[in-house]
């Protein structure tokens, strides 16, 4: 890079890389003062100037913007902004060129369709003034109140609340939200049809896992579902967490599991329930027996990671007339296809104990070249193995490494066809 060698030029050229610098970090700072300084028309105007980020070209543009006469500081706020946007796109879609972020509330903010799912199904039971407890960067606000609702969002982080305001007033929402900086545990919530809380699952750029840790406190968090509540947890909450009289719902996005809301009150219908977006199809609970145990037949089934987590894999084997291959391992079997919106089917084409010299040969006998690798009871990495297959052919086949009786087994498939 070059530096400009003149006085202040150069000074303000420095002062911008290191605020780029520090901004750049995984979990750079971002100041309550970048927030108003990027609502004021020059900061818009600089930040729609940016448009998409490219990373490779974040110095250029630093000398590009701070030579017309941007201050650094301004110049810094507006770049991290514009990477946070970039990664933000995916959960928000096109809102997220309109909001502002935080490093640490765009890690935990619900994904758009998550959120707009869980707004519906609260607005659903006829509650319409809600408090939000931990709104984070506004994710679940502005569903809820898109949704019909008028929210109460609370955020002790005053530059996170900052962010939230600013996000509801963008979008459009400032008569259906109000953002407080205020304490989750001192709010008063009398007045409130119902209550959503989203305890924070990160620190110092972390994640937690246990939420003995969550703040706030998990104490808390069983008070409040002593009410009609719903709170946000991680999708690996363990079950015995889960208070007596409590619905647990796990969610997948795209056959990715996002996260686990616990439901009390009016709004709690089952005891464990797997939903999957963005169909909808929903899987709670019965009361079904063990589900049988045999040989792979004809296809193979995942289930879908929520209907897993839910401990609902015995519901889908009943709902199909399909068995385990294992009595410990999440897959399914039959001999004729069953439609399922629950699990993902695969013909099968080999049964093999696992070995590494005849699967390579097998497969090279079929000219594979393209693998996709599936474990499920097995240590095998499966980027290891495919390295160690060495495959160079055209055809694609699926790999799915598990155990049958218990035993070290392959079972090759042909890749799923697309829904039609």
């Amino acid at each position: 890079m070059r530096w400009h060698t003149q006085g202040e030029s150069a000074n303000r050229h420095i002062r911008t890389a290191l605020a780029l610098r520090q901004g750049e970090c995984q979990h750079g700072p971002v100041e309550i003062s970048d927030v108003a300084a990027l609502r004021s028309a020059a900061g818009r105007v600089l930040l729609d100037s940016i448009g998409r980020y490219d990373s490779a070209a974040t110095m250029r543009i630093a000398e590009t913007l701070a030579a017309a006469g941007n201050p650094a500081e301004l110049v810094a706020a507006a770049l991290t902004q514009a990477r946070l946007r970039e990664r933000a796109r995916g959960r928000f879609g096109a809102d997220a060129d309109r909001m502002l972020f935080t490093p640490d509330g765009l890690e935990q903010a619900t994904r758009a369709t998550v959120a707009a799912h869980r707004a519906a199904r609260l607005t659903g039971a006829g509650h319409r003034r809600v408090a939000d407890l931990c709104c984070g960067i506004g994710g679940d606000t502005i569903a809820l109140a898109r949704a019909g609702c008028f929210v109460e969002a609370f955020e002790l982080d005053p530059v996170t609340a900052a962010v939230a305001a600013a996000n509801a007033d963008e979008l459009g929402l400032t008569g259906r939200a109000r953002v407080t900086c205020a304490d989750a545990t001192a709010v008063d919530r009398t007045g409130f049809d119902a209550v959503f809380l989203d305890p924070s699952r990160r620190a110092g750029g972390r994640r937690i896992f246990d939420p003995g840790a969550y703040l706030p406190p998990w104490p808390f968090v069983a008070e409040t579902l002593a009410g009609a509540a719903c709170v946000k947890v991680a999708p690996g909450i363990p079950h015995g967490l889960v208070p007596a009289g409590v619905e647990a719902e796990w969610v997948s996005d795209h056959g990715e599991v996002k996260e686990a809301a616990l439901w009390s009150g009016a709004f709690r219908t089952t005891s464990r329930r797997a939903t999957l977006l963005p169909s909808g199809a929903t899987l709670t609970d019965g009361a079904p027996g063990r589900p049988p145990v045999r040989a792979p037949g004809r296809w193979l089934y995942e289930p879908d990671g929520a209907v897993i987590r839910a401990h609902l894999v015995a519901e889908v084997a009943e709902a199909m007339g399909g068995a385990l291959l294992d009595p410990r391992i999440a897959y399914l079997t039959t001999e004729a296809p069953v439609p399922t919106p629950f699990a993902t089917a695969y013909e099968v084409t080999d049964v093999l104990p696992f070995a590494l010299k005849p699967l390579r040969a097998l497969l090279k006998a079929q000219d594979v070249g393209i693998v996709t690798v599936k474990k499920r009871g097995s240590p095998i990495e499966p980027e290891t193995l495919r390295r160690q297959l060495r495959l160079s052919g055209s055809a694609h086949a699926v790999v799915i490494v598990t155990r049958v009786a218990g035993k070290p087994t392959v079972v090759l498939c042909r890749p799923p066809q697309p829904a039609a």
